[in-house]
């Protein structure tokens, strides 16, 4: 950013002289002009006769060479500006005419050499770079709609099915159980999905500002892996942990917490029963790194490339057991807090998130307090 303010900097500089040395110029062509019809009309005049009148006579001859040379530079400059302000202007306007009626497909063309270059240039290249960024906003917007419409249609025809076959009287009072058992399945599954998405809205289209604190890491860790005592349980898997004791963070604990429950959550719905869970807290050097790993059915790297997008679910199999929103929204909230988030995995063997963020020396606070 410095140097690019440097660089600003010299480049009006640079204008600013070239344009003192083109008025420079200009003026002394004309005030020079202006001198040598004087003085030659003046001369010629003195020839005929030396009074008074000979003077008034150059005088006016070179006042009506003044008015020829103002016309002469007012059409000189019209036909400028419209080469070098009309016509870059014009395109402009029509360009943005067309982004605002929603064509974000289209750009301002650069100036060409007979035209203003430099000021012009800067503004079409923001105005293209503008056009560009709208035009993947409108394709992440359509495509938003179109996941959160496929989304909704599929817990809402269940309930929908279900619901009409549970109006049937002569209906088991065991079928009866299991279809309003998957009825309220499917309602929460539509809950958690329109919370997500008024989540992500929120971290995508707001300013967030965390609500930094210090905390123990490990700590918090802990409350969140427990939450899902019964989960684990319910499909025997192995939980083992190995969390470096005193890991302090200056991070948003709100926040943090809705990272390590979409991992969490994760990590156990993806790991067959009989399965493996990990989760490691270490120090290295001035960051806390967190790794959670599951013996699951791990992705391929193509789909490790697309993880962290809204409503991708490389796993097919479980998806009705979440939505696609919940990495993305763990890998906006570590942007908002500073952190990082990394993924690494192997095709039936499993995969391993690790998040980094930067620690808090509590020895160091303590000195200073």
């Amino acid at each position: 950013m410095i140097g690019q303010n440097n660089v600003e900097q010299k480049r009006r500089i640079l204008f600013a002289i070239r344009s003192y040395l083109s008025f420079f110029l200009l003026m002394a062509f004309i005030l020079t002009s202006c001198i040598v019809l004087f003085v030659e009309q003046l001369r010629i005049a003195m020839g005929l006769v030396y009074t008074l009148e000979g003077i008034r006579k150059a005088a006016i001859l070179t006042f009506l060479n003044v008015i020829f040379l103002s016309i002469l530079f007012t059409v000189i400059d019209g036909i400028r500006r419209r080469f070098m302000i009309r016509r870059p202007v014009r395109r402009i306007i029509q360009t943005t005419e067309k982004i605002m009626n929603g064509d974000f497909s289209t750009r301002v063309q650069s100036s060409s050499r007979i035209e203003a270059t430099e000021e012009f240039d800067i503004i079409i290249g923001y105005i293209n770079k503008m056009a560009e960024e709208l035009s993947g906003l409108e394709t992440l917007r359509t495509d938003f709609i179109s996941n959160v419409s496929h989304e909704l249609k599929t817990p809402l025809a269940v309930i929908q099915n279900y619901g009409t076959l549970l109006q049937q009287p002569e209906l088991s009072e065991e079928k009866r159980l299991e279809y309003a058992r998957t009825v309220t399945e499917s309602s929460n599954r539509l809950a958690d999905l329109i919370t997500n998405i008024l989540k992500l809205n929120k971290l995508e289209n707001q300013q967030i500002y965390p609500d930094k604190a210090i905390y123990n890491l490990g700590e918090q860790l802990c409350e969140c892996l427990l939450n899902f005592e019964k989960a684990w349980e319910k499909k025997g898997i192995e939980i083992d942990t190995n969390i470096e004791e005193e890991v302090f963070v200056e991070s948003d604990t709100e926040l943090m917490t809705l990272v390590w429950n979409n991992l969490f959550s994760n990590a156990i719905k993806f790991t067959e029963p009989g399965g493996k869970v990990s989760l490691t807290l270490k120090s290295e050097g001035d960051y806390a790194i967190v790794q959670v790993s599951d013996t699951g059915c791990g992705i391929s790297p193509e789909v490790g490339r697309h993880i962290f997008e809204k409503f991708y679910q490389g796993d097919t199999s479980h998806a009705t057991q979440g939505n696609g929103l919940g990495l993305a929204l763990v890998k906006r909230v570590v942007d908002i807090v500073e952190a990082d988030i990394a993924v690494s995995s192997e095709v039936g063997k499993g995969s391993t998130f690790t998040v980094k963020i930067r620690r808090k020396d509590i020895g160091a606070i303590h000195m200073d307090s």
